[in-house]
């Protein structure tokens, strides 16, 4: 089989409205690629761009099952980001809270929480790094 990219993740939100603002907020250049109702009646948006989306469905009723580090399960997920410094003036702007961490490799790495739990890390490679 042959893999030709990573397409999509999916994501239940406890308030569909409230997710798909925060990701904008990250994210300005996204767009919801796709939207309409579950056969459970519920909202879904396909939200992102051309070449990846986050397919986020409208689960009010449901509740956060898997904290993060500290059971089996996705911790993380990553997004490279052009420059560190703005995404750190933005979220300081809208009241986003989150943390840095370092490495050689990188130039920044931020991690934030969405509305849903879900952290989400912004990472910003040095320019010479050869794995980006």
């Amino acid at each position: 089989m042959n893999f030709t990219r990573f397409e999509h993740i999916n994501v239940a939100c406890q308030d569909i409205d409230t997710t798909k603002k925060f990701y904008q907020t990250l994210f300005p250049d996204w767009y919801v690629r796709a939207e309409g109702i579950s056969n459970e009646g519920d909202r879904w948006i396909h939200f992102g761009n051309d070449q990846f989306y986050l397919a986020l469905n409208n689960c009010p009723e449901q509740k956060r099952v898997h904290h993060i580090y500290e059971n089996i399960g996705i911790n993380h997920v990553g997004f490279v980001i052009k420059d560190g410094e703005a995404m750190q003036k933005l979220l300081d702007k809208e009241d986003i809270e989150y943390y840095t961490m370092s490495a050689p490799e990188t130039k920044h790495r931020i991690y934030v929480t969405d509305p849903d739990g879900n952290e989400i890390e912004l990472v910003e490679y040095q320019p010479d790094y050869a794995l980006k």
